[in-house]
């Protein structure tokens, strides 16, 4: 009689949700966005309009899907989707190394061509903060909401949610920055503006999104 691992329907589909938005972070990462009325926010403290990389709002989605995943199903679980994701994101990298290497058609627009070089373009530095950033912080955030939930049982989603996305946010501007940028530019100023801007969208963004998905996650599960 065949062995069959049985793959509840939350966990697929968070799974495959998780890898897209591993690969297209990175991507979103070339644009920087306003922030809106939280952009005034950078001024009270001397530093300019509050702005972030747009793939910061994938990056949180992958917060609040592993944090889902830990409350369906446990941190083991949650924790081999984090392990997983690397999949994805180093595959993405390396496409991105050799579709660049490769010599462009000769046909092709020398305005999209240049475009593409410089949005997926990207030094070595920068790829790796990526990747440790991502592995240390997304395991820090799985770690914390666990452990929260141990203390405090099952209540508290949003704010266990919460707590564990701002700290994780923080730990990962302080990698990457660090690890892209340091002896490059000064980064005292780019690490409080995006350390301000990614705990006020941690906080308000996390809370609500981890409601949406456990509970999706519990109606698929229920189907």
């Amino acid at each position: 009689m065949d062995n069959q691992v049985r793959v509840s329907r939350s966990l697929f589909a968070f799974s495959i949700f998780y890898g897209g938005m591993v690969c297209i972070a990175g991507v979103l990462g070339n644009k920087q966005v306003a922030l809106g009325p939280l952009s005034a926010l950078g001024p009270l403290v001397g530093l300019g309009p509050l702005a972030v990389e747009a793939g910061i709002f994938a990056f949180l989605l992958l917060v609040v899907v592993s944090s889902a995943v830990a409350e369906l199903h446990g941190r083991t679980v949650a924790t081999r989707l984090v392990q997983i994701g690397f999949v994805p994101l180093i595959v993405s990298i390396l496409l991105s190394v050799i579709v660049l290497s490769v010599p462009a058609a000769a046909d092709m627009e020398p305005a999209r061509r240049d475009a593409f070089a410089l949005m997926m373009g990207g030094t070595p530095r920068i790829w790796l903060g990526g990747i440790v950033a991502y592995g240390i912080s997304q395991t820090l955030n799985v770690t914390i909401f666990a452990a929260l939930k141990g203390r405090e049982g099952g209540g508290l989603l949003w704010l266990r949610a919460g707590i564990a996305s701002v700290l994780s946010q923080i730990v990962d501007t302080l990698l990457f920055v660090t690890i892209a940028f340091a002896g490059v530019f000064p980064i005292g100023e780019l690490l409080l503006g995006q350390m301000i801007a990614k705990v006020l969208l941690s906080a308000i963004l996390v809370p609500p999104l981890i409601y949406v998905f456990v509970g999706l996650g519990r109606r698929l599960d229920r189907g």
